[in-house]
C-alpha cells in the first residue's frame, strides 16, 4: 500500500492550492480528484459564469453605441457565447494538466513528491483512503489528509430539478440556445450575477425572485438600489418581497413557456407566471456525504452536516477540511487561503490564524461591485463610530472618457484622529481594480491620509478613491456642499444618532 506524506481529496481551488503548498514544504502529495482538476473554479462556477458576463458586457456596450446611431442591435448567437466559454475553461484545464504532467516528471520531483489519481475517495480508517473508478480500486495511507471534495448547487424542497426545464447553474451551462424567457430564484450573489448576464446578452425576459426588501441584502441600500436600477433599466422584472409558493413543469405552450410559478405577497395578492425556464440560485452545499466520515472519526454538524472545524482542523487532528467542504465561505480565493494555511499548520506546526473581515470580493454585476472591509450596515450592526466619503463616478475624468458614469467609490474609516480605513465599496467599472490599495491599507493599518498623499496616474479610475480620502480630510477637489447630489461625507455614532454632516 502506497503511503503520503499529505493525501489532498479534491482537486478544485482550494485542494489544488493545498497539493501545491505542499510540494513547496518537500512532502509527498497526492491530489485524489473524482471529476475535473480545477472543480467548479473552471467548470459551471467562477471561470465560465464570468466569461458569460464578460461576453455579455461586450454585447451590451456594442449595443449602446449601435443606439446611439440609430441602428438594429447587434445579436450574439448562443453557440457563440457557449464556444467562448469552452475554450477558456479548456485553456485553463489545459494549464493544469501541462502543469501537474511536467511537475510530476521534474527532476525536482523525480522520486515520487508528486502523484495525481483519478478516482472517487471514501476513507476506510482515519488514515486509510480507498479511491475507485470503474475498473480500478487503490487504496493509499497519509500521515495527512486535507478534505477539499467542493460543493454543488442547493435545491428546494418540493421542487424536482431535472436540468432541462428547472435548472441549476450545472444545467445552464448545457443549454443549446437563449431561453425566451427565465425566472431566477435568489436575488444572491449568483442569482444577480446570471440576471444580469442574460439581460445583457439581451434576449431573455428574465424575472428575479427577491424574498427581501431588496436584492442584494448584506449591501448597504446605495448598492443594492444602483444595481436594482440598472437591472430593471435593461428589463429585468424583480419580484421583492416575493415568496414562491409552487414551480411546476408544464406541456410546451405556443410562446415556448415550460415552467409556471406562483407567487404571493405580504399583502396577501398572489400572481402565477409562465417562463420557458427556471433557475435555482440558492446556495451550495457541501459534497462530502460519500466521504464515510464516521471511519476517519471527522464529526459533522447534527443540524448542517457540515463538517466541524476548528480553523480548518477537524476532530481528527490529522484532517483538514477547506474551501466548500467546510459549507461556510464559498470563494475561490478564500479556498485557496484555506488550502495554504492548512498545509502550513502540518508541515510547519504553526500559521498565521485565518481572517475573513478584509477579504476583497467582486460581483460580476451591472455595473461591477467590489469590497473589502465593513460596510455601513455592517458598521452599524457592531456599533463602530465610522465617518464616511462617497464620491460618484461622475467627478472622475476617467469615468467620463469612457462613458461609464453610473457608480461611485464609498470609503469608510474610523471616527477618530488615526483615521484607519474600516472598509471601501466600489460599484462601477474598474471596480475590482480600484479596492487593492485600500485592502493593503487595511491589513497594514494604514491611515486614510497617506491614501490622499499619493500621486496617482491621470486620468484614472483610482483617483475616485483618492478623492475619497482626500473628502474626509476636508481638500477635495470638489466640494460636498456644492456638488451635494454627487459627493457625501458624513459621521455615524452608535448612540442612535442619524449621520449628520461631518
Amino acid at each position: 500500500m502506497e503511503h503520503y506524506d499529505l493525501c489532498v481529496i479534491g482537486g478544485g481551488p482550494a485542494g489544488y492550492a493545498a497539493a501545491m503548498r505542499g510540494i513547496d514544504l518537500g512532502k509527498r502529495v497526492l491530489l485524489v480528484e473524482r471529476e475535473r482538476i480545477g472543480g467548479t473554479g473552471i467548470y459551471n462556477g467562477a471561470l465560465t459564469s464570468k466569461t458569460m458576463w464578460e461576453i455579455a458586457q461586450r454585447v451590451s456596450s456594442t449595443n449602446e453605441l449601435m443606439r446611439t446611431r440609430g441602428r438594429e442591435p447587434f445579436r450574439l448567437d448562443w453557440s457563440e457565447v457557449n464556444k467562448a466559454v469552452n475554450e477558456a475553461a479548456f485553456e485553463r484545464k489545459y494549464l493544469y494538466a501541462c502543469h501537474m504532467q511536467l511537475l510530476a516528471s521534474h527532476a525536482s520531483t523525480a522520486l515520487g513528491r508528486f502523484q495525481h489519481e483519478r478516482g472517487e475517495a471514501h476513507f476506510l480508517d482515519p488514515r486509510t483512503v480507498r479511491i475507485q473508478r470503474p475498473g480500478h480500486i487503490t487504496d493509499i495511507q497519509a500521515d495527512h489528509i486535507i478534505i477539499a471534495t467542493g460543493s454543488r448547487p442547493r435545491t428546494l424542497p418540493g421542487v424536482t430539478v431535472d436540468e432541462r426545464r428547472i435548472l441549476t447553474s450545472d444545467g445552464l451551462f448545457a443549454l443549446e440556445e437563449y431561453p425566451r424567457s427565465i425566472v431566477i430564484i435568489g436575488a444572491g450573489v449568483i442569482g444577480c450575477e446570471f440576471a444580469t448576464i442574460f439581460c445583457l446578452l439581451g434576449n431573455t425576459r428574465v424575472h428575479l425572485i427577491d424574498r427581501a426588501e431588496r436584492i442584494l441584502p448584506f449591501e448597504d441600500e446605495d448598492v443594492s438600489e444602483l444595481v436594482a436600477r440598472n437591472l430593471e433599466r435593461k428589463g429585468v422584472i424583480i419580484h421583492r418581497q416575493a415568496r414562491i409558493d409552487r414551480i411546476t413543469p408544464i406541456a410546451r405552450d405556443r410562446d415556448g413557456n415550460e415552467v409556471e410559478y406562483t407567487l404571493s405577497f405580504p399583502n396577501g395578492r398572489t400572481e402565477t407566471i409562465p417562463v420557458e425556464k427556471a433557475l435555482l440560485s440558492v446556495g451550495r452545499i457541501a459534497n462530502t456525504e460519500r466521504l464515510d466520515l464516521a471511519a476517519a472519526g471527522v464529526v459533522t454538524d447534527a443540524k448542517t452536516g457540515n463538517i466541524v472545524v476548528e480553523g480548518t482542523r477537524t476532530t481528527a487532528p490529522h484532517i483538514h477540511a477547506v474551501g466548500d467542504a467546510t459549507g461556510t465561505a464559498m470563494l475561490v480565493n478564500l479556498g485557496e487561503m484555506e488550502g495554504r494555511n492548512a498545509v502550513e499548520r502540518i508541515c510547519l506546526g504553526t500559521a498565521p490564524d485565518l481572517s475573513y473581515d478584509n477579504i476583497s470580493t467582486i460581483m460580476f454585476l451591472d455595473p461591477e461591485v467590489a469590497g473589502v472591509g465593513l460596510n455601513e450596515q455592517e458598521c452599524r450592526k457592531r456599533g463602530i463610530p465610522y465617518r464616511m466619503a462617497r464620491v460618484d463616478y461622475a467627478c472622475i475624468a476617467r469615468a467620463i472618457a469612457m462613458r461609464r458614469t453610473k457608480g461611485f467609490f464609498k470609503v469608510l474609516v474610523t471616527n477618530d484622529e488615526e483615521m484607519r480605513i474600516l472598509g471601501m465599496r466600489a460599484v462601477g467599472e474598474h471596480a475590482s481594480s480600484a479596492i487593492e490599495a485600500v485592502a493593503l491599507m487595511i491589513k497594514l493599518g494604514i491611515p486614510v491620509r497617506e491614501l490622499a498623499d499619493l500621486v496617482h496616474p491621470h486620468p484614472s479610475i483610482t483617483e475616485g478613491v483618492q478623492e475619497c480620502a482626500r473628502l474626509l480630510l476636508g481638500r477635495s477637489l470638489f466640494k460636498p456642499e456644492v456638488f451635494s447630489d454627487k459627493m457625501q461625507c458624513c459621521v455615524w455614532e452608535p448612540a442612535g444618532a442619524d449621520a449628520a454632516a461631518a
